[in-house]
């Protein structure tokens, strides 16, 4: 499960990254589509950070 998680995350990240983009095209509010950015941005970083070694490996 600890390679699955990360790739579950970015994965993640580019499906919020495609409904933010659709969001944007289609007119929504400023509010909605930085909240998607938001947290396309935090699924890339906690997908990236996942696979970079730590202390343990």
């Amino acid at each position: 499960m600890s390679a699955a998680l990360p790739t579950l995350l970015l994965i993640l990240a580019g499906v919020l990254v495609g409904g933010a983009w659709s969001l944007y095209r289609q007119g929504a509010s400023k509010g909605a589509v930085g909240v998607t950015a938001l947290l396309a941005v935090l699924a890339t970083v906690g997908g990236v950070l996942w696979l970079l070694p730590g202390q343990d490996a």
